[in-house]
């Protein structure tokens, strides 16, 4: 309580500072702009509030101020991307509470995991299938945890062993979520609204899905060699099955979930086909999947599984870069803040922008909160070399979304924090944090920037 009332008034002063400080090159709106900013990123650090609180002031306070219209701090809501993310909360909500996941799960666990090295790659397997079906990478995790508890427990697994494997459901969800752009349905699309290039769903892929495999792979060996297990497992597979057969025969609810889900993926896969925005795509298919006859599989109940405040965290996150951008705020920064010469050689140039990127999440912490920063100041930066916004803007999205040093650097890792969820503590993420420094410039400088060389972005 007393490190919140501290960040609470040090955001308040810092706002104040910044609004009164002579600064050179940057208009009134820019500045009150950089003040609530500032005042924001503090406040989301420090944790003085929910975060969607902490968002809902500096959305209010744009508009009371006189800094943007509404039109134009709401200017989210008018495209496909916060609808996505309802859209893709519900689904993920059928998914699990059909039963379908967690039958696909054990289905998996059965036939191909005999030890304590195949639990921790099954989890990555299990992790990117699931990315496939649930476009939300907590109830992804929480669902894998739900199995590997019960894995744990046939293995008499000791506590020291049942908290890496925890730890590593919720590691694997980091890297794994970035190969399908639905694979997290709320940064994904964000950090292409950001770019403000159009890209579909395989396109994503084709862009990402190479990198974002290579970061899985480089995190699964990792975690491979730091956290050994203590002692040889013998799994009892004939308790895994008691547990598989108590779900009983695939119900009328898990047929419609999976019909349901093939359609979106089908719908997903080809929206270069059909030109339908993924957006309205994955809100139709969760809105069929309430629609009796056809549907039944969502409820009225369902929408208590649309968090509220996400949306309001991440309507402020993504408002950060649009009046950043029309009040100037942005270009000032990047004016500021950076370098006044470019790196020409693009290897030194994707090392820079992460480098950058990570050295801003290190103090923010959130991640959606450093894209609205870092993103639009970096495009500015590098717009004079004709470079492809996307590639920049993918540049800070990978260095941020794959890299953590403690669990509120990304909140995959934070809601599996604690003995409740994934049973590991601040420490092994630390542990794995630290050298996934050297995985974020292997992927975005050694894997990325020949790769986009290849598909002709650069």
């Amino acid at each position: 309580m007393k490190t919140k009332k501290i960040g609470f008034i040090a955001g308040i002063l810092v706002a104040l500072i910044i609004h009164f400080l002579p600064l050179q090159g940057i208009e009134p709106a820019g500045q009150t702009c950089l003040a609530l900013t500032l005042m924001t990123v503090v406040w989301w650090a420090t944790q003085v509030a929910q975060s969607g609180y902490v968002g809902g002031i500096y959305l209010i306070l744009l508009i009371v101020l006189g800094v943007a219209e509404p039109e134009l701090v709401f200017k989210s809501w008018t495209g496909s991307t916060m609808y996505l993310i309802i859209g893709a909360y519900l689904i993920a909500s059928a998914v699990k509470d059909s039963g379908l996941g967690e039958r696909i799960a054990y289905a998996f666990i059965i036939k191909f995991v005999r030890s304590y090295r195949g639990i921790l790659i099954s989890i990555f397997v299990l992790t990117f299938i699931m990315s496939i079906l649930i476009p939300h990478p907590w109830p992804r995790a929480f669902l894998i945890m739900s199995v590997m508890a019960v894995v744990v427990k046939s293995a008499k697994m000791p506590k020291e062993d049942a908290v890496k494997v925890g730890f590593t459901v919720f590691a694997a969800s980091v890297p794994v979520s970035l190969i399908f752009l639905t694979g997290d349905s709320i940064i994904n699309p964000l950090a292409v609204a950001n770019s403000g290039v159009d890209l579909d769903w395989l396109g994503w892929f084709k862009v990402m899905g190479l990198p974002a495999i290579v970061a899985s792979v480089l995190t699964l060996l990792l975690i491979l060699v730091l956290f050994k297990p203590s002692k040889e497992l013998e799994i009892n597979l004939d308790e895994v099955k008691e547990k598989q057969n108590s779900l009983g025969p695939l119900s009328t609810l898990e047929k419609r979930t999976a019909v349901w889900l093939v359609i979106a993926i089908v719908l997903w896969a080809t929206d270069s086909i059909h030109g339908i925005n993924i957006g309205w795509v994955t809100l139709g298919v969760a809105m069929f999947m309430s629609m009796p006859v056809i549907g039944e599989v969502l409820t009225a109940k369902s929408w208590g599984e649309v968090p509220v405040h996400v949306l309001i965290f991440l309507t402020s996150a993504m408002t950060i870069g649009t009046v950043g951008g029309a009040t100037g705020m942005n270009e000032w920064l990047a004016k500021t803040i950076l370098p006044s010469t470019i790196p020409n050689n693009p290897l030194v140039l994707a090392a820079f922008i992460a480098l950058i990127a990570m050295i801003i999440h290190m103090f923010m912490g959130s991640v959606i909160a450093v894209m609205g920063v870092a993103i639009p100041a970096l495009m500015a930066f590098t717009s004079p070399m004709g470079i492809n916004p996307l590639v920049t803007t993918l540049i800070v999205y990978t260095a941020v979304a794959i890299h953590y040093i403690l669990p509120f650097h990304h909140l995959n890792m934070l809601v599996g924090q604690g003995e409740e969820n994934g049973m590991y503590t601040q420490k092994e993420t630390i542990r794995l944090g630290i050298p996934l420094t050297v995985v974020v410039f292997i992927v975005t400088v050694l894997v990325e920037i020949p790769w986009w060389k290849l598909l002709g972005m650069l």
